[in-house]
């Protein structure tokens, strides 16, 4: 007869840590168009036409608004493309992208 002992398996919790969210900011200005907006916005989010209307004329009134909340990683690339996109065709004193910024989500 052999001695061998069996010991009961020990449980461990495998919990998965999620990195917190972070909003992109799109910064209003006096040189883009609505029209400018709307395509960025779809270009770079996915964003409808009519999504896009909304947020436009969120930034325009309020100076501000959040275009996606995201990870942290993907937030600083959607703002790096956002500073990226160029200048608005339609209006000629226009000479570079938006601005935008980025945020802790609460």
């Amino acid at each position: 007869m052999s001695n061998t002992i069996t010991l009961p398996e020990e449980k461990t919790e495998t919990r998965t840590r999620r990195q917190p969210p972070y909003h992109v900011i799109l910064l209003n200005d006096d040189d883009h168009t609505f029209q400018y907006v709307i395509h960025m916005l779809k270009s770079l989010f996915g964003h409808s036409p009519e999504r896009g209307f909304l947020m436009a004329k969120e930034v325009d009134t309020k100076g501000r608004v959040i275009v996606d909340t995201t990870s942290l990683e993907r937030a600083e690339l959607k703002r790096e493309q956002i500073h990226a996109f160029g200048p608005d065709p339609l209006l000629p004193r226009c000479k570079g992208s938006m601005s935008a910024e980025i945020e802790p989500a609460e």
